[in-house]
């Protein structure tokens, strides 16, 4: 056998052996993602719920009143 043949299938066996290990890992992969998943679905929530928050605030009467009030005293200094 000459060198070539045997770096061919060296080659041939390192592919073999990584495709073979690559489905071992997928579960693995899987599982990270689903908690991924579901660690950015509970930051979408919290976050929802913080606007709900600031937008209640933000249009809440007295909000707006203060807001207008702070714009007329700014528009007496200039």
């Amino acid at each position: 056998m000459n060198l070539t043949a045997i770096v061919i299938i060296a080659i041939i066996c390192w592919t073999i052996i990584k495709l073979t290990n690559r489905d071992k890992k997928e579960p693995k992969q899987v599982n990270q993602t689903n908690q991924e998943n579901s660690d950015l679905q509970q930051k979408l929530i919290v976050m929802n719920e913080r606007i709900a928050v600031l937008e209640a605030i933000v249009t809440d009467e007295k909000y707006v009143l203060k807001r207008e009030f702070d714009n007329l005293s700014r528009d007496k200094a200039a």
